[in-house]
């Protein structure tokens, strides 16, 4: 908004035909600029001793691998016929193959391997990551952090790869063996059968001497 102010001036030395009058100056002030503030959301993360993040991550391996073991709950996400009284190894098996505990011990990544056919691999898994924040809020109270991390379950086909291949390396390892026994008989064979040849063509009297 303009400012108004009053200015007197003052009388001409010299004669003027005009009196001294009050005059009104109006002073415009200068434009203000005004921006946007914008505040830049910085979040100050502390990076926790490698040492400590590999303990962590140790205890939250043995915790969960616990709470698969007795955690009723847990069980029945990852196997839901076992809440029908039956073998709770019946169509897959789930073990946690390894633990990733970021630097700022906010995000766990836990890998899981399940053993089983396909469709009890897709019902495990799919258990798992409906109770990730169950598990989070049972390992708030296991593990003392000052903020418990994010749970994640990955699924770790590792070890069903690997056994793949040593199953085909050990199918390779036996036909080999059982061709080289094949090769093996198959000579022994010939070598019989040409000893046989060579006693049939000899003279059974040769080199005998009848004395009478």
């Amino acid at each position: 908004m303009a400012m108004l102010h009053r200015a007197l001036i003052p009388a001409c030395p010299f004669p003027h035909p005009f009196p001294a009058a009050r005059v009104r100056v109006i002073v415009s002030p200068m434009p203000v600029l005004r921006g946007k503030t914008t505040v830049v959301d910085s979040r100050i993360r502390c990076m926790a001793n490698p040492r400590r993040v590999q303990m962590v991550a140790k205890q939250i391996r043995r915790e969960l691998s616990h709470m698969l073991l007795t955690d009723k709950v847990l069980q029945y996400a990852v196997l839901p016929e076992a809440s029908l009284g039956a073998d709770r190894y019946l169509s897959s098996l789930t073990t946690i193959t390894d633990v990733q505990v970021s630097a700022d011990l906010q995000v766990v990544k836990v890998f899981v391997s399940v053993f089983g056919d396909e469709r009890g691999k897709q019902v495990a898994i799919a258990g798992l990551k409906s109770k990730a924040k169950y598990v989070r809020t049972q390992l708030g109270k296991r593990v003392k952090l000052r903020l418990t991390p994010e749970i994640r379950f990955i699924e770790d086909d590792s070890f069903e790869k690997g056994s793949r291949v040593i199953a085909i390396l050990d199918k390779i390892k036996n036909d080999e063996s059982q061709d080289k026994e094949k090769v093996d008989s198959s000579a022994h064979e010939e070598e019989e059968d040409d000893d046989d040849d060579d006693w049939d063509g000899e003279d059974p009297d040769q080199g005998i001497i009848y004395v009478e």
